[in-house]
């Protein structure tokens, strides 16, 4: 029988609930530090599971301890976790509830092992994350700027500030697109050429793709690939009465559909098969995100084709299933 710690993190503390060394079921608060993770395997034993969400970079401090401790370690979508507990109709939300949730969750489901990303990994994602709050900023300062703007007159100190800050951003992306460039160029130079003969797919996005998927090596199906990133649809329907309208299932990180869905518009136009399928699903009066979704599903899907059988992109490749079926 498995056993398992389910442990709620926060920012300075965290809250864990499972079997002690005693076999006793306890719950346990620390303050986020190295010593308390020495107290926290103290209690509840080597030989225990711990689960814990991924939430936001809280986690991995612990997470990473653990595993070099040889501990098994899992790491939860935070979205699975509040869905069991909606199902179980858990209305109170402490520390001490969630780590016990945490628990149960993965004595009835149980739960994959987690490891911590490679060094390159991690940098390519910290990268792309500081991109994004750039990109953000960036964004936020070019909307005051037209909104001084639109009002008829701005003081000249603040459009000169605002201007610098603009500037400031662009040098700094600018930067920062170059250091991921040279990551993936020094470390995935093949995949990043497979993914790259693909049209529609440029630099930023192989990046992303390469971040996510650890070099295409934490997934063995371009549909968990899929479902990872968020694009895998959800139907909402029951009976005869009840017609939801379609939506994907957003579990993924949102950068990341960001970035892919940007991609859609080129590949709408310069990829062979995605143009087959804008214009197939077009004739179908289906709504335009609805097929920009669809197209993002099939670069994925051709992405995850090259890398596995190392093979360069070709347009005219034709699969046996859709020859038997044509």
């Amino acid at each position: 029988m498995f056993k398992y710690i389910g442990i709620d993190i926060a920012k300075q503390t965290f809250d864990a609930f499972g079997s002690t060394i005693d076999d006793k079921q306890e719950f346990g608060h620390y303050d986020q530090n190295t010593s308390n993770y020495q107290k926290l395997i103290k209690k509840y034993g080597k030989d225990k599971t711990y689960v814990m969400e991924a939430t936001g970079p809280y986690y991995m401090n612990l997470a990473s301890y653990l595993h070099k401790k040889g501990i098994a370690v899992s790491v939860i979508n935070p979205l699975i976790i509040k869905r069991f507990s909606q199902m179980n109709l858990q209305r109170a939300k402490t520390d001490k509830k969630d780590a016990k949730t945490i628990y149960y969750y993965a004595f009835y489901h149980g739960v994959s092992l987690w490891s911590p990303p490679p060094k390159n990994i991690k940098q390519m994602q910290q990268v792309l994350s500081a991109l994004e709050l750039i990109h953000k900023q960036k964004t936020a300062t070019s909307n005051q700027l037209k909104a001084f703007r639109a009002s008829g007159s701005i003081d000249p100190e603040v459009l000169k500030m605002l201007n610098s800050l603009i500037k400031k951003y662009n040098k700094e992306i600018k930067r920062l697109e170059t250091r991921l460039e040279h990551i993936v160029e020094t470390n995935f130079q093949s995949t990043q050429k497979l993914i790259r003969s693909i049209p529609g797919l440029g630099p930023k996005a192989v990046a992303v793709l390469i971040a996510i998927t650890h070099n295409f090596e934490k997934f063995i199906h371009y549909k968990q690939l899929i479902a990872f990133v968020g694009f895998s649809p959800r139907v909402y329907e029951s009976g005869t009465s009840v017609k939801g309208k379609g939506h994907i299932c957003k579990l993924g990180k949102s950068q990341v559909r960001k970035q892919l869905y940007m991609n859609s518009w080129s590949a709408k136009f310069h990829n062979k098969a995605c143009r087959e399928l804008y214009q197939r699903l077009s004739e179908k009066g289906k709504h335009e995100r609805v097929i920009k979704i669809a197209i993002v599903n099939k670069l994925i899907k051709q992405a995850f084709a090259v890398v596995m059988n190392q093979k360069m992109y070709d347009p005219n490749y034709v699969s046996s299933n859709r020859a038997m079926t044509a």
